[in-house]
C-alpha cells in the first residue's frame, strides 16, 4: 500500500490561525479536495455543552474556513447533526460556532430538516461489512452531500465504544440517520463501511483535528481535559486517526476499525507506512486510557453483553425512549451540574485554550489571537 500523509504541528493560541494555514499546506489540503465543488464543513458535537476534547473548537471551525478560502475554496457550507444525546441548535451555540459561520458567511444546514436535505436510498459498489444487514431495507443518506467535497472537523478523544474516535468516526453522525443506535453492536464495521460510502459520495475528503485540549479517559463526553497544543490534518482518514491514536498511547492496528479499514485498502492505518510531516512527534504517547462511566457500563451490557440478543426489542421500539432519558439524564442533569461544568470552568480560567475560548464567548478573539485578519 501507498504511504500516506499526515501532518502534525505545535500550535499557539496567538499564532492559531497561520499554524491551522501551515498545517494544511503540508499536508496537502488544496490537492485533496475538488476547487469546482461546494466543501462541506462537518463539525463534531459530541455534546452540546462546552467540554473541552469533545468538540470542535471555534478556533478549528474558523481555521479551516479562512484557509480553504485562502485556497480558493469559496462555496462552504457547515451540516450539523442531531443524536440522543446532543442537541444541535444548542451545541452550535455554546460552542460558539454561530458568529463564525454569519461573519463568514457560511450557510448552516440539517440533515434532519427537510427542507435542507433529503435522505435517498444508496446501493454502494464496495462490499460492506455490516450495513446492507443492519438496514435490510436499504442504506439511506443525505441527498445534499453526494458530489461534495468534505472536511470533517473532529478532536483527539477516547471513545467508550471503539477506543478512540475521529476522522473515520466523525462521518456517522451526517451520513447515518436517527436509527444510528441499531449498530453500536457493529460500530468498528459501520465506520469502515461509512468511509467506503465516502469515498463513493464525496468529491474530496480532508480532516483537521484538534488536539489543543485533548480527551482522556470514557469519551466522547466525560473525559479529562489535557492540554496537548497539537493539530493533526490529513486526506487520509484512516491515517490520521492511527496517528492520533499512537499519540495517545494506542497500538493503531490493534483498533479494529483502523485495522480493517487498512486491510480493505481505504487507507493506512500502519504507522511504519505514514509519512509524518511538521513537527517531531516521535516521543509523543500520552498513555491514554478509556476507563468507564455509568453510560458505557450499560452500553457493554446492551450492546456488546448478554443483552446485545434483546436490542430489537429495547432500541427498534419505543421502548428505546427510557434509554434516551436515562442518557440524557446522567450526561445532562447528573454530569453537567455536578462534575463537569467545575471542570470547563477550571479550563476556561486557568488555560490559554480556554482563555482563547473564553474570548470567543466574549465576540473578541482578536484580542487573543496576535495575527492581522483577526477580528
Amino acid at each position: 500500500m501507498a504511504r500516506s500523509k499526515v501532518a502534525v504541528i505545535k500550535v499557539k493560541p496567538k499564532s492559531i490561525f497561520e499554524d491551522i494555514e501551515r498545517l494544511n499546506r503540508l499536508a496537502g489540503m488544496k490537492d485533496a479536495l475538488d476547487p469546482g465543488a461546494t466543501t462541506i464543513l462537518k463539525d463534531n458535537i459530541s455534546w452540546h455543552f462546552p467540554f473541552p476534547g469533545a468538540n470542535t473548537t471555534p478556533w478549528q471551525l474558523e481555521g479551516a474556513i479562512r484557509s480553504l478560502r485562502a485556497h480558493g475554496f469559496s462555496d462552504l457550507s457547515c451540516v450539523q447533526n442531531k443524536t440522543v444525546v446532543t442537541d444541535a441548535f444548542k451545541g452550535e451555540d455554546l460552542n460558539n460556532y454561530l458568529p463564525i459561520l454569519r461573519e463568514h458567511q457560511v450557510p448552516v444546514l440539517y440533515n434532519f430538516r427537510d427542507s435542507d436535505m433529503r435522505w435517498i436510498a444508496h446501493k454502494p459498489r464496495a462490499k460492506m461489512h455490516v450495513l446492507d444487514h443492519i438496514y435490510p431495507d436499504g442504506i439511506h443518506l443525505p441527498d445534499y452531500f453526494f458530489g461534495k467535497n468534505i472536511v470533517h472537523l473532529p478532536t483527539v478523544k477516547c471513545h467508550i465504544y471503539t477506543t478512540t474516535t475521529g476522522a473515520m468516526k466523525n462521518a456517522f453522525g451526517g451520513l447515518l440517520a436517527t436509527h444510528r443506535h441499531y449498530t453500536h453492536t457493529w460500530i468498528h464495521r459501520t465506520l469502515v463501511d461509512l468511509l467506503a460510502v465516502q469515498k463513493e459520495i464525496h468529491a474530496g475528503l480532508y480532516a483537521i483535528m484538534d488536539g489543543t485540549t485533548a480527551g482522556n479517559g470514557p469519551g466522547p463526553r466525560t473525559m479529562k481535559p489535557v492540554i496537548k497544543d497539537y493539530m493533526l490534518a490529513s486526506s487520509d482518514q484512516v491515517a490520521i486517526d492511527a496517528v492520533a491514536a499512537k499519540m495517545m498511547g494506542f497500538d493503531p492496528m490493534s483498533l479494529e476499525y483502523i485495522s480493517v479499514a487498512h486491510e480493505d485498502k481505504l487507507g493506512v492505518g500502519d504507522p511504519r507506512d505514514i509519512e509524518l510531516v511538521g513537527d517531531d512527534i516521535s516521543k509523543e504517547s500520552w498513555g491514554f486510557s478509556v476507563g468507564d462511566n455509568a453510560a458505557s457500563r450499560v452500553g457493554d451490557l446492551m450492546w456488546f453483553g448478554p443483552m446485545k440478543r434483546f436490542q430489537k426489542l429495547f432500541f427498534h421500539t419505543p421502548l428505546v425512549n427510557a434509554f434516551i432519558f436515562g442518557s440524557e439524564a446522567y450526561h445532562d442533569y447528573y454530569r453537567w451540574p455536578r462534575i463537569d461544568k467545575k471542570v470547563f470552568e477550571g479550563w476556561l480560567e486557568d488555560t490559554e485554550w480556554g482563555k482563547l475560548f473564553g474570548a470567543y464567548r466574549r465576540g473578541e478573539p482578536g484580542s487573543i489571537i496576535d495575527v492581522p485578519s483577526a477580528r
